[in-house]
């Protein structure tokens, strides 16, 4: 039975720039690929205008719904003087258009490079951006986007991965530890408490944050989601436990000038990581079939990555069992 292409192999350069004509600009035929994986990004030239950024998003994983409820938290930040790269929309205020089967959006280009945060001063900047995004972020829900919740982020990631992917030879030590760490992190959840979700950006990593001028632009909401505050912090700390404090100090410092920070959250930071450990895992599974991914990522699923993968494992397991991080 031939092996039918994926809808991303249709994305040749005619059609993308036939897609960014249909909206009334005219292309100048240069088009570049930009380094996404979960969606298409292409910057596109434009005769007698600066390049557009044109997102394509991977069919079937968001509603149309979905995705408009991302570009409209978007403006809400960017009506608040926020720095968000939000999508452009036409004269008649749509911002999700379609073309030959694919859904797109188009954004300004946005230049920059990836925050320093090592940098305590960066980390006080950000935090007070954050803590103003956080702060409209909690006036209202999402409605249509998910929460971020250990049965989609965890269960069903071990699921996937040890029905589909783990090696035999390893399906139990794979099972035993992932029991382990979703136990763990169902009992840090409970012990934390209630714990507000907001609307959040969700994948609030370097990559998605652009520094320039002194100051941080906020890209890619496509992950967006309800989830607690503390997602939004957590992956900009490293290091020992000590340089952890002191950027948490500094981050907090300027986020509670603008939306108060509840500790307890502190307590799930180690659990969110385990999350999204498991998840990655599974979102490389989940788009196996997109040639993008084994060429990109050829190391994964090899048996020396499931043993390394399963050691890392093991290691965050000891981390869930550490004395969470407290403010300075």
């Amino acid at each position: 039975m031939p092996h039918s292409p994926h809808p991303f192999q249709n994305l040749i350069p005619g059609l993308i720039m036939d897609a960014v004509e249909s909206q009334g600009f005219c292309c100048d035929c240069r088009t570049f690929a930009l380094n996404s994986y979960e969606n298409r990004v292409y910057q596109v030239g434009i005769e007698d205008g600066q390049p557009l950024i044109a997102k394509f998003y991977r069919p079937g994983r968001w509603s149309d719904k979905q995705i408009l409820e991302e570009h409209r938290f978007c403006f809400e930040l960017a009506e608040h003087e926020l720095p968000v790269v939000a999508p452009w929309t036409n004269a008649a205020g749509e911002s999700l258009f379609h073309h030959d089967g694919f859904r797109f959006a188009l954004y300004p280009r946005q230049g920059g490079h990836a925050p320093e945060f090592d940098n305590l001063d960066n980390l006080l900047i950000l935090g007070r951006m954050l803590g103003r995004i956080h702060r409209i972020g909690a006036v209202q829900p999402f409605v249509c986007r998910p929460t971020l919740d250990t049965r989609s982020f965890g269960y069903a990631s071990v699921e996937l991965i040890r029905e589909r992917f783990i090696p035999e030879e390893y399906r139990a030590s794979y099972t035993a530890v992932t029991d382990q760490l979703l136990k763990a992190v169902d009992t840090i959840m409970s012990a934390a408490g209630p714990i507000r979700s907001i609307r959040s950006h969700g994948d609030c990593h370097g990559g998605n944050i652009l520094w320039r001028d002194n100051a941080p632009h906020f890209v890619d909401f496509d992950d967006a989601r309800m989830a607690p505050a503390v997602q939004d912090l957590w992956m900009m700390l490293s290091g020992d436990r000590q340089r952890r404090i002191a950027q948490l100090d500094a981050l907090i410092e300027g986020y509670g000038e603008f939306f108060e920070f509840n500790p307890a959250e502190l307590r799930m930071v180690e659990a969110l990581r385990t999350l999204r450990m498991l998840h990655y895992s599974a979102w490389l599974a989940n788009r196996w079939a997109d040639p993008v991914f084994p060429a990109t990522f050829p190391w994964f699923n090899t048996v020396r990555y499931w043993g390394e993968h399963i050691l890392d494992l093991r290691e965050q397991l000891a981390a869930l069992d550490e004395p969470p991080l407290e403010l300075g």
